[in-house]
Order: C-alpha cells, then structure tokens, then sequence
C-alpha cells in the first residue's frame, strides 16, 4: 500500500504552525539568557542576504560604521544594561520586541513610505507601523521630508518625527578615479532596482525600451526588472561591490520609480558620481537636488538625457550627499536624547 503524503500547501501551513508555535518559547529563552549582557545599541530588522533590497544596505552601512567606532549592536533583543533601540520599519518581529521592550529602553523607530503609496495598494501595512509606533516608540526617524509629510496627509501621525536621509558605504560607493569621456562614444544610462515592483518604474523604462535613441545612448538595468525590456541590456542582481563597479562605469543614472521615499538605489548612484534624470516623484527631488533634472512623463526623458549630457560636469559638481558618518551621529543623538 502506497503511503500517502499531504499536499505541498498542507506541509508549508503546518510548518508554519510550528514555527509560530515555537517562536514565543524561543523569545522567553532569549529574554533569561540575555539578562546579564548589554550593548551600546539593539537593531530590530529582519536582514535579509545579499543582495537585497535598500533598507537592508543602508541598516549594514550604517551597522558598519557604529561598530568600527567600537559600539557594540546586538540584533532582535534587548539585552538587560542596552538601553537603546532601534526597530525598522514592519521587518522584524512586533511580538518578539514586544516583549524585550523596557521602560528604560528608548525605542526609535525607522519608517519608511507610506506603504500603500510606495507598493500601490493598501493591505493595512500602515495602520500595523502606527499601532506599534504609538505603543512603543520614543521618537519616528523618516528617510524623506517627502515621507513625513505623506505619512501627515494621510493621518498617520508618528510620534516625535525627524528627518534622516540614507547613507551608503563609502568604502563601496564614490567616484571613479578617471571617467572615460563621453566624446566618440554613446552615453551610458543606468537603472538599478532589487524590486520587480512596477511601480519602480515599469511605465518609463518600457517606453524607453522602444524609443530611445540606441546610436546616442544604451542603456542598462541592473536587478529585476519591473517590465520585459527587449533592447535594454539587463543584468542580473549583483552583489554591492559589483554593483558599484557598473555605476563607475556608467554615466547618467535614472531614477524612474514612483512614490519612492529614500531611493537607496538612487543615493548608491550619485556617490558613485551619476548625475541623475529622475522622475518628479517621492523623494527623489530632494535627493537629487541641482545634481539632475526631473521629469513628469517617459516622453520628456530623451530631452533630460540630452541637457544632461550637456551638462554632465555641472551636474556632477553639484552632487551632495550626507555622508555616513553624518548620519550616523544625527541617529546616535536620537537614540540617546
């Protein structure tokens, strides 16, 4: 008699169960274990291995530069002397935090979005981010002023908001040292997204597909695409270090997403020295500055190219961006307010 098995969608629902089932032990042997340690700092983020997506690169750049000051940061528990932490976003467990938060432990929460803007549909992702927030939080960093006043028009207001701007790793993101001119050449526009949301620009970059000038220009896309692009040239995504090696060789980065709040892609870019044709959207414009030239809709996108290639060492002077260390002091002096 033959055995029988359950269906694959039975396994993975009971699998779950049991991970569930077992979390809430699991957090209680942490909470004993962790009662005669401490560190400078706790992080609350579900990190994902790279590559990945931009939260996740700035939380290791901005991990990175508080241990190289000898911080000590510990992940998804709050030891008994750590009295500060940190939590990101809805990318970590609300339970778990839950039940480490303390009394004498400042809570910051790092927010992004608002979702339902930044993914294009509303599933209650935001109203979660409020709860938690107004349950635990001291203070609300967002990434954008754009953010801030979003999360405002539409009622979500968090406690006690400032305004931080990612940052990249400098060891991994900046400026060749020698650009190839772009005489007797065709410029080379990049795009970059881990996401395959087609809110990351599927609109502009089919467009492009079919009508940029391909004697005058290539472009390339790095990651997922958000649409099937037949003439582009895409790769496939790339760890950061490699990544940084396309953007040095490229011209004229395109920041084509929607409702994007604090483009890590985009700020990845500009380190790296790429004036920027970015669509009018999201935070974009005040990332960018007078570093490029924004745009409303895909068939205003070769006129940007062309003024920009024009205006290449202009737009490359202006470029500013805060830098690591920067940022990583305005949090610093958030967590320990």
């Amino acid at each position: 008699m033959a055995l029988r098995t359950k269906p694959r969608a039975a396994l993975v629902h009971a699998r779950a169960l049991s991970r569930r089932a077992v979390a809430p032990l699991r957090t209680e042997l942490d909470r004993l274990a962790s009662r005669d340690d401490g560190a400078d700092l706790a992080l609350f983020h579900d990190d994902a291995p790279a590559p990945s997506g931009g939260g996740n690169q700035f939380l290791r750049a901005l991990v990175g530069e508080l241990e190289a000051r000898g911080l000590t940061v510990e992940r998804n528990r709050i030891s008994g002397s750590t009295h500060a932490c940190l939590f990101n976003s809805f990318n970590f467990d609300f339970r778990r935090l839950r039940r480490f938060a303390r009394d004498d432990v400042r809570l910051v929460h790092r927010v992004d979005g608002p979702i339902a803007a930044y993914r294009g549909y509303e599933d209650g992702t935001d109203r979660r981010i409020l709860r938690i927030n107004h349950e635990l939080a001291s203070a609300t960093v967002f990434q954008s002023q754009w953010s801030l006043e979003r999360h405002g028009e539409l009622g979500l207001e968090l406690r006690l908001p400032a305004v931080i701007h990612n940052a990249v790793d400098p060891a991994i993101f900046h400026p060749p040292e020698l650009r190839e001119p772009l005489e007797d050449r065709r410029v080379r526009l990049v795009a970059t997204s881990w996401s395959s949301n087609p809110r990351k620009g599927a609109d502009v970059l089919t467009w492009l597909d079919r009508h940029l000038d391909y004697e005058r220009f290539e472009l390339v896309f790095v990651g997922r695409p958000p649409a099937r692009l037949d003439r582009a040239r895409v790769i496939a995504p790339l760890d950061s270090h490699a990544l940084a090696e396309v953007l040095r060789h490229s011209d004229v980065y395109l920041a084509a997403s929607r409702d994007d709040p604090c483009s890590n892609a985009l700020l990845e870019a500009l380190a790296c020295g790429l004036p920027a044709a970015f669509l009018r959207s999201g935070g974009h414009p005040e990332l960018v500055g007078e570093a490029g030239l924004g745009f409303d809709r895909p068939e205003e996108v070769p006129d940007v190219l062309e003024r920009l290639t024009a205006e290449v060492e202009e737009r490359r002077n202006a470029i500013s961006l805060p830098s690591l260390t920067t940022v990583a002091d305005r949090y610093l002096e958030i967590l320990r307010s």
